[in-house]
C-alpha cells in the first residue's frame, strides 16, 4: 500500500492519497520537518491554505469522473487512445483501475474536507464560516458524486457500503450546513441536483430557484495548471492527444467539440462543474412535468439568454481529421453540409481555418423551437437533447441515462464489509440502455455523402421510459 504525503507548494496545500484512506492525513511517514502535522494544524491561514489543497482534489477527481462518464455515455467514442478502453460499450468491471481511481478520488475529497472541519478549521485563529462552508460544501460533492455514479460507496475506511439515495441524502445534509454557514448559489445549485437526482420535485425547485436568485449566471470551476499540474487530463483526451489518440463526438455533438482547448503554457482549461444553466433546465423539467408549458418555455428562453453570453472561443483544431490518419476508424463527417438526423449545422470544418466552440455552454437549441414546443414526450426530448449538448464533457450525460458504476476489487477484497455480488459490486444498466449499449456511439455514414444517421437516439430511448424511476427523475 502506498504511503501518502502531504505537500505545500507556492499555489497552497497540495495533497493526496492512495487506496489506504487512514493515510490521508496522517502526517507520520512525513520526513521533512516543515510538513509536519504542527506545521499544518494550528498555524494562522492553515484552513485556507487547506482549502487550496481541496480545490486541487476536485481538480483531480473531475480529471477521473469526466474520462469514464463521457465515455460512458454516448457523447464521446474512444477509438484510439490511451483512456479507458472499457466504458464505450458499458463494460462496467471491478478490476478496472480507472474505477478504481474514481472511487478513491472521492474517498479523498470526503476525507480531506472532513479533516479540515474537525481538525485544520478549529485549530486555525483565521478561520470563517465561509471557509467551514467550503469544507461542508466539499464533503457534500464527496456525497453527491458517490451518489450519481456508484449505486453503493462507503462513507469510511472499510465501512458498510452506503445506497446511492443515502449518499445523495447525506450530500443534501451537508450542502445544507454550507448554505446555513455562507450561502452561496453553487451550494444552492448542488443541493438541486441532489434533490434532483432523488426526485425530490420541490425541493430541487426551491434550491434552484434560490441558486439563480443569488445570481443568474454563476460558475464554480475547477482550475488546471498546465505548467505544474493538475493539467486536464480531458483537454488532453480531446485537443492536445497527438497523432495516436482520436477520441471521437456523436456527430450530433461536433459543433460542441472540443470544450476544452489549449489556453497558454501556464494554464489549462477550467471544467464548469456547477453553472446557472443547470437550474434553468431543472426548472423548465418541473414545469414540463407539471403541463406549465409556458412557463417551461420562459425557463428556456433564460437559458438561451444566458448561453448567448458565454465565452466562445476561436481555435485551430485542424489536428483533428476524419478519420485520423492512425485510427482504424472508419471515417466521419467532416463537412458542414452534411445533414445529421435530419438536422443541419452540426457539424464543422477544422481544415479550412479556426472555429468557434463553446467553452462554457453551448446548444442548437432555438428560440424559435422554444416557442414550437407543445407539451408531449417531443417537448421532453428537446429538454434531453439540450441537456446533453449544455453539459457535453461535464459527466452529466452518464448520470441521466441511469447506469451506475462498481465498487472497485481492491476495496471488495479488503473490505469485509464488502463480497462481490453485494449492492454496489454489479454494475446497474438500466435493460432500455443494456439493449442498445453496443450502438451508443454508432453513426451510419459513407465517406462524401451529405447525410449521417445515429444508429440509436438515446434520447428517445429515454424519454420513452420516462416512467423508469432510472431516468427522468421527475416523471
Amino acid at each position: 500500500m502506498k504511503k501518502i504525503s502531504i505537500y505545500i507548494m507556492a499555489i497552497g496545500l497540495l495533497f493526496g492519497c492512495t487506496d489506504d484512506l487512514k493515510n490521508a492525513t496522517d502526517f507520520t511517514s512525513v520526513e521533512n520537518p516543515n510538513l509536519s502535522e504542527s506545521s499544518i494544524v494550528g498555524q494562522p491561514n492553515s484552513s485556507l491554505i487547506w482549502l487550496a489543497g481541496l480545490e486541487r482534489e476536485m481538480a483531480l477527481t473531475l480529471n477521473e469522473i469526466l474520462i469514464l462518464s463521457e465515455l460512458g455515455s454516448d457523447n464521446y467514442v474512444n477509438t484510439q487512445t490511451f483512456f479507458s478502453q472499457f466504458l464505450d460499450n458499458l463494460e462496467i468491471r471491478i478490476d478496472d483501475p480507472d474505477m478504481r481511481d474514481t472511487q478513491f478520488r472521492i474517498a479523498r475529497i470526503r476525507v480531506a474536507a472532513q479533516f479540515g472541519l474537525n481538525q485544520v478549521g478549529p485549530g486555525d485563529s483565521e478561520y470563517t464560516s465561509a471557509t467551514e462552508a467550503e469544507y461542508n460544501f466539499f464533503e457534500g460533492m464527496s456525497y453527491l458524486y458517490a451518489g450519481m455514479y456508484f449505486s453503493a460507496l462507503p462513507q469510511e475506511e472499510l465501512g458498510v457500503p452506503v445506497s446511492s439515495a443515502d449518499n445523495l441524502a447525506s450530500a443534501i445534509a451537508s450542502f445544507e450546513t454550507a448554505i446555513a454557514l455562507n450561502p452561496q448559489p453553487e451550494y444552492w445549485l448542488a443541493l438541486a441536483r441532489a434533490n434532483y437526482y432523488l426526485g425530490n420535485q420541490t425541493e430541487a425547485v426551491t434550491a434552484a430557484q434560490n441558486a439563480i436568485a443569488l445570481d443568474n449566471d454563476f460558475l464554480r470551476s475547477a482550475q488546471y495548471d498546465q505548467l505544474n499540474g493538475p493539467v486536464n487530463l480531458f483537454e488532453n483526451a480531446l485537443y492536445q492527444r497527438g497523432t495516436f489518440d482520436d477520441l471521437q463526438p456523436l456527430p450530433t455533438l461536433d459543433f460542441l467539440d472540443p470544450k476544452y482547448s489549449f489556453l497558454t503554457p501556464d494554464r489549462d482549461q477550467s471544467v464548469h462543474y456547477l453553472k446557472a444553466e443547470e437550474a434553468y433546465l431543472i426548472l423548465a423539467e418541473s414545469n414540463l412535468a407539471n403541463s406549465n408549458l409556458l412557463a417551461a418555455q420562459n425557463n428556456l428562453q433564460d437559458l438561451l439568454s444566458l448561453i448567448d453570453t458565454r465565452e466562445v472561443r476561436n481555435i485551430d483544431d485542424s489536428i483533428e481529421q476524419r478519420p485520423d490518419p492512425s485510427s482504424v476508424f472508419d471515417d466521419r463527417p467532416s463537412s458542414p453540409s452534411v445533414v445529421v438526423n435530419g438536422r443541419a449545422g452540426l457539424v464543422l470544418d477544422r481544415q479550412s481555418g479556426n472555429i468557434d466552440v463553446p467553452t462554457v455552454s453551448g446548444t442548437s437549441l432555438t428560440s424559435a423551437d422554444v416557442t414550437a414546443m407543445t407539451l408531449g414526450d417531443a417537448a421532453l426530448e428537446l429538454l434531453y437533447r439540450t441537456r446533453q449538448e449544455v453539459f457535453i464533457a461535464e459527466g452529466l450525460r452518464f448520470a441521466d441515462m441511469g447506469v451506475k458504476l462498481v465498487i472497485h476489487e481492491n476495496e471488495i477484497l479488503q473490505n469485509p464489509n464488502v463480497s462481490e455480488g453485494d449492492l454496489g459490486t454489479v454494475a446497474v444498466i438500466p435493460s432500455f440502455i443494456d439493449a442498445v449499449k453496443n450502438d451508443l456511439d454508432a453513426i451510419n455514414f459513407v465517406p462524401g455523402s451529405n447525410t449521417a444517421t445515429t444508429v440509436i437516439n438515446l434520447t428517445e430511448i429515454l424519454v420513452a421510459n420516462k416512467n423508469s424511476d432510472q431516468v427522468l427523475p421527475f416523471h
